[in-house]
Order: C-alpha cells, then sequence, then structure tokens
C-alpha cells in the first residue's frame, strides 16, 4: 500500500466518522477540548458521613458481640460436658449446637470487623483513584487537542518544527 492510497484511506475514515471519540465529557462547541472537571458534571459520590455512620454501626455490633454473644459459651461447654459425663445423651447435641453457635459468631464478627476496616479506607482510596484518573484524563485531553487538525499537507514535513535545516552549511 502506497503512502497516498493509506492517506486517501483515512481521510475516508475521518468523512465517515467525523466526531472524535470523547470519554465523560461535552464538546463545548468551540472546536476546543473540555476544561470542565468531572465535579461540574457528575461524579460518583458516597459522603463520608454515610461511609462513617456504617462503620461506626458495624464496629460497635462487633463489639456487642463479643461483650454479649460470647457469654453463653463457656456454661454451655461446661454444661454439654456435664451431661455426657452423666450418661446424657443431651450433652453431645448440646455441644454440638455450642461448637456451631461459636462458629457462627466468629463468622459474624469477621464480617463486621470486614466491614468497619473496609469503609474506613475506602473513601480515601476512591478519592486518589478519582484524582490519578482526572490527572490521566486531562493530560490524554490536552494532546489529543494536538491530533484534531493537520498543519502540513500529507508526506510534507510538518512546518511547526521549524524550516528544514540547511547540509550545506555542515
Amino acid at each position: 500500500m502506497a503512502w497516498d492510497e493509506w492517506e486517501q484511506l483515512k481521510a475516508q475514515a475521518a468523512e465517515r466518522q467525523p466526531t472524535h471519540m470523547r470519554l465523560n465529557q461535552l464538546d463545548p462547541g468551540d472546536g476546543s477540548p473540555s476544561s470542565a472537571r468531572p465535579s461540574t458534571y457528575g461524579d460518583l459520590k458516597v459522603p463520608n458521613a454515610s461511609l462513617t455512620k456504617i462503620s461506626a454501626s458495624a464496629h460497635d455490633l462487633y463489639n456487642q458481640l463479643w461483650d454479649k454473644a460470647r457469654i453463653a459459651t463457656a456454661p454451655s461447654d461446661k454444661a454439654a460436658s456435664n451431661l455426657s459425663q452423666q450418661g446424657f445423651a443431651l450433652g453431645g447435641g448440646l455441644q454440638t449446637i455450642a461448637t456451631r453457635w461459636e462458629e457462627q459468631l466468629k463468622s459474624l464478627m469477621d464480617a463486621c470487623a470486614q466491614i468497619s476496616n473496609h469503609l474506613q479506607v475506602s473513601k480515601k482510596i476512591h478519592a486518589g483513584d478519582d484524582h490519578y484518573i482526572e490527572r490521566q484524563m486531562s493530560s490524554i485531553d490536552v494532546l489529543d487537542m494536538y491530533f484534531d487538525e493537520r498543519v502540513g499537507a500529507p508526506g510534507e514535513k510538518n512546518t511547526v518544527y521549524g524550516p528544514k535545516p540547511d547540509k550545506k552549511k555542515e
């Protein structure tokens, strides 16, 4: 494929698709890239107060489970052991229930701790991600504006870089 043929195909493709890709912004109408910051046209927002309340509730539930739900474990184990020693079949059943209770309690407490810890750092992490993405997108936006218009004719040296150096002077 010759260079001229390539340029012709690119021009035809540009005619069929006159708009350029725009990510999360609108064209301001003057041909320049949008200077609007994401907060002016919409961000995913979760107020810090909401995260703090949920995190605090999960932490409070964890503390209440630790203080109040574990109280029955030792007496249940002791009762199950005592009943088993006396020959009652009920002792084994009570031990199974006590063991299962302890497993479920640990699972619930672990979930509460995970929720509390996750929400405490969520806002900070996502804010950092938002800033990183904004920086990346704004730099792409600036670069893209220079690729929208052709400065010179196809195949010719771009005049933006100045005149062609004279090799005779060297």
